[in-house]
């Protein structure tokens, strides 16, 4: 995941060298959590939704980064909770993969997507899986997540867990009934 700005100039002039700068410096409050700034320069006018060079949203950096005020500080200005990346990666499967429960929680709150599969057909609850975070499998689980899906590979929640070793994990989703 990178952060650098590269918005899209209109019809093809060059993009001033001080709006980048700008949109750099929002990037950075997304990824510091600045819940506060991130409110004000959305109330001046910057999109919720304002994305990097590699469709980074701000929800999509501060739920990388866990924090879960900016990430709802944002969603409540109107940033989509579902907005994909150039990776077709979500903001819930971001937080999933890094940990970030609080995040998720805030995320589901307002509208996330649950499964947030990426094109792979990997969802929240296999990235969780595989790494063990058996609370946060709990909290999506809660929520609708089905233990049963497969991606693209035929490959469920249970089975990633087992080979990534996380014992807890696939333990867990084999009671539900969700892998072998």
């Amino acid at each position: 995941m990178t952060d650098h700005a590269h918005p899209s100039p209109p019809s093809g002039s060059p993009i001033d060298p001080e709006l980048l700068e700008l949109a750099q410096q929002v990037f950075d409050l997304a990824r510091a959590g600045d819940a506060a700034m991130l409110a004000a320069v959305i109330e001046k006018g910057v999109p919720p939704n304002l994305r990097n060079d590699k469709g980074d949203s701000l929800v999509m950096l501060a739920s990388y980064h866990g924090h879960a005020e900016a990430v709802r500080t944002l969603l409540e200005r109107g940033a989509d909770p579902n907005l994909r990346n150039d990776n077709g990666q979500t903001p819930i499967a971001g937080a999933a993969f890094k940990g970030f429960d609080a995040v998720i929680e805030t995320l589901l709150a307002h509208g996330a997507d649950v499964e947030g599969a990426s094109p792979d057909g990997r969802t929240a609850l296999m990235i969780a899986a595989m790494f063990n975070r058996t609370a946060i499998m709990d909290l999506l689980i809660a929520h609708g997540a089905n233990p049963q899906a497969r991606d693209a590979g035929g490959v469920t929640a249970a089975d990633a867990a087992g080979r990534m070793g996380a014992g807890a994990a696939q333990a867990k989703l084999k009671e539900l009934g969700g892998g072998a």
